[in-house]
């Protein structure tokens, strides 16, 4: 009797070498997930899911054919990707643990969020000028966003072939914000401006207030920017379901189950994006290198405006607040009061950051839905 022993092998005599370099970069995400910390919640899943997708015969990412059903990560991403349904999600969650009060007891801080949007459209001009399409580079553009669940939105539309690439850069360059804003924000700014101290009488925001606002700032924004409302509109709906003390179940189930269910979909997802045809090119030294350029000009457009806003306040604004207009929360808030310390151990400045930093992820969706409507 003779029995075929080549199944059972199949992986190893079809490895190809740019599926072992795939499957060490899928190792390198988990590795600094694991040792650095470094954005954990998405690197893990998303080096999981470079594995598997690299993985040779698995048939994990095929596509349905001759009557045989597709793989798990093809339907994954033609269900939760290419409708945009996982990145919508996420923002339900994040609408729902986002707390806008400093926001609007500071109105005049959303301005310092839309100024750190200024990083997108940089990068993506100098992105067109070493020849990126147009909407591949409106897709690397969004990684100035700061914002995972919009970058993924976007690139999704814009260029699906990148949000690999994209998404990778994104979140490295996220989990590194402590590391790459302070020298931006000491080189922009003066010791003088940086021991600014902010006077902190917190206005009360009633609950009507909040209410209102995700209300209010849904129905301009579907109005202004139509396309940016699948992300602003679940956002507020998420923020509301936060503030009106009347569901506190599905405020609950929203920031945390559900928040946590689509995260590990959305990120191995991505991951499964990660093949060699697609990641193992120039173009994606080119990304991870415009990435870095995109965060640090949306650090120096938050900050520069801050020094606009130090003198038009009477030197009554610290500048610092601004690097937080980056929609990092509340990471880069807590940046800005870190950089702040170094030079007055006893100023604080977080809860002003916090205003901008809010602002931020407000205006990163509005950015996105902006170069939707342009360029899609």
């Amino acid at each position: 009797m003779n029995i075929d022993f080549s199944p059972l092998v199949s992986g190893f005599t079809s490895l190809e070498l740019k599926q072992v370099a795939m499957l060490g970069v899928g190792c390198v995400l988990i590795f600094l997930a694991l040792r650095f910390k470094f954005e954990p919640l998405i690197l893990l899943p998303m080096g999981i899911g470079t594995l598997l997708a690299n993985f040779p015969a698995t048939g994990l990412t095929d596509a349905p054919s001759d009557g045989n059903v597709g793989g798990l990560y093809w339907y994954f991403k033609e269900v939760g990707l290419n409708t945009e349904v996982f990145p919508i999600l996420i923002f339900l969650g994040l609408g729902a643990l986002t707390d806008f009060s400093p926001l609007i007891a500071n109105p005049i801080t959303f301005l310092l969020g839309a100024a750190a949007q200024f990083g997108i459209y940089f990068a993506m001009l100098v992105a067109i000028l070493i020849g990126f399409s147009i909407k591949e580079a409106g897709a690397i553009g969004i990684i100035g966003s700061a914002d995972g669940p919009t970058t993924i939105y976007v690139s999704t539309q814009l260029a699906p072939h990148l949000v690999g690439s994209v998404a990778v850069a994104a979140y490295s360059y996220m989990a590194m914000v402590p590391l790459i804003q302070p020298p931006i924000m000491r080189l922009l700014t003066t010791k003088e401006e940086r021991l600014t101290r902010m006077a902190y009488n917190p206005r009360p925001v009633s609950r009507l207030t909040l209410i209102i606002f995700p209300l209010v700032v849904m129905g301009i924004t579907a109005l202004v920017t139509p396309k940016a409302i699948p992300l602003v509109g679940v956002f507020m709906f998420g923020n509301l379901l936060r503030v009106s003390g009347v569901v506190e179940r599905l405020s609950n189930t929203a920031q945390n189950e559900l928040m946590n269910i689509v995260t590990i979909f959305l990120s191995s997802t991505v991951g499964s994006t990660m093949v060699a045809a697609t990641f193992l090119t120039w173009k994606t030294l080119g990304i991870l290198t415009l990435g870095l350029i995109a965060f640090a000009s949306a650090t120096a457009g938050g900050v520069l405006f801050g020094k606009v806003m130090y003198r038009l306040s009477g030197r009554k604004i610290n500048p610092l607040i601004g690097a937080a207009g980056v929609s990092a929360v509340p990471m880069s808030a807590r940046v800005a009061q870190r950089v702040a310390h170094e030079v007055d151990p006893t100023n604080y400045i977080l809860m002003h950051a916090m205003g901008p930093n809010v602002a931020g992820v407000i205006g990163s969706a509005i950015a996105g839905g902006v170069l939707l409507a342009m360029l899609k």
